[in-house]
């Protein structure tokens, strides 16, 4: 059975039935990845930006014996500017029964219901969920790379090397859980800047380029279980910040850290500033959070420069990571689904 699901007023029982199916398809599809925790699971899937709504559903089999009925699958959209963005569970054991297809005709009929006229999905290079969405003639849009960073074993003296290695001119400092009120303009400026130089990427995520959007995104972690953390360089006569780099740790897998934005303003670039920020995160991390293991971090495809500054600090390249999206009323067609 598939129904329409609001996680805000589900019960415990289903929480945490939604946490061992999520759990057993990470087992499958990312082997070697860190199991979720039921640590803020509710607010992850409720608390979105302002201006941005999520909707939900849940597939359940019937349990023998009187016992709860167990989550077999899970999809949500989330209906974000002009693009429903869909992510969709189906429990190993019951894959290729057709309830991923069931799951996707009813959100993808939501969104055309709430006006939108296309959806993205990030797709997990080398699972079935790639042929899946080709067959039903989404287009791959975008390629990431997944690189993860190991703690234990690495040359800290290096890293320490690295974080001072930079041009003169700059202060280079750590803070957790944002920037300070302060350079809270500066820094949306900065981050704005890099928005204008993307290109190709769908967007599949909500983006804080604005004063106002950026404090309302780091309240938004915050309500998620997410903690921020922020390393900058500010450059002193201009006082503009030269460069950042953002990490969460999230509460749902606090061993395991993602790396956000790595930003350099234009005038800047060439001095050293991208390096450095990311070590001295990786030494202040290792202090302020001492159960975590691992980082993770996504670049884009033809990103070699970063990509290679990435594995110089010691990530390794995992996986690829696609977007891919489609049109709805053609999709609608292809499930089958009168709109």
């Amino acid at each position: 059975m598939v129904r329409e699901w609001d996680p805000r007023t589900a019960s415990s029982a289903e929480i945490s039935s939604l946490l061992d199916c999520l759990n057993q398809v990470f087992r499958t599809d990312l082997p070697g990845d860190p199991l979720w925790q039921p640590n803020y699971l509710r607010e992850y899937l409720t608390e979105t930006m302002p201006g941005v709504r999520r909707v939900c559903w849940l597939a359940e089999e019937a349990a023998a014996g009187g016992q709860p009925d167990r989550v077999v699958g899970h999809v949500n959209v989330l209906l974000l500017g002009d693009i429903g963005v869909l992510e969709v569970l189906v429990h190993p054991q019951v894959r290729r029964s057709g309830l991923g297809r069931r799951l996707l005709a009813v959100a993808v009929r939501r969104a055309y219901h709430e006006g939108f006229s296309s959806v993205g999905v990030e797709v997990i290079g080398g699972t079935c969920a790639v042929n899946f969405y080709e067959s039903l003639g989404f287009d791959r849009q975008f390629r990431e790379i997944r690189s993860v960073l190991r703690l234990a074993g690495l040359d800290w003296p290096a890293i320490e090397k690295m974080a001072g290695d930079l041009a003169a001119g700059y202060e280079v400092e750590f803070h957790p859980g944002g920037p300070p009120a302060e350079l809270i303009d500066a820094y949306a400026r900065t981050k704005a800047e890099q928005r204008v130089l993307e290109d190709g990427d769908l967007d599949l995520r909500p983006s804080s380029y604005d004063p106002q959007r950026l404090q309302e995104s780091l309240g938004c972690l915050y309500r998620r279980g997410m903690k921020p953390y922020i390393v900058l360089a500010r450059h002193p006569r201009t006082g503009q910040v030269a460069g950042l780099t953002e990490v969460v740790v999230p509460a749902q897998h606090p061993n395991r850290a993602d790396q956000y934005d790595t930003i350099v303003a234009q005038d800047h670039q060439g001095q050293g500033i991208d390096r450095a920020v990311k070590a001295r995160m990786l030494l202040e991390l290792r202090s302020a959070e001492p159960q975590l293991t691992e980082v993770q971090t996504w670049n884009a495809e033809g990103d070699e420069q970063l990509i290679a500054m990435n594995e110089e600090l010691g990530f390794q390249r995992d996986r690829d990571w696609w977007d891919y999206g489609a049109d709805i009323p053609t999709l609608l067609h292809r499930l089958g689904v009168r709109s």
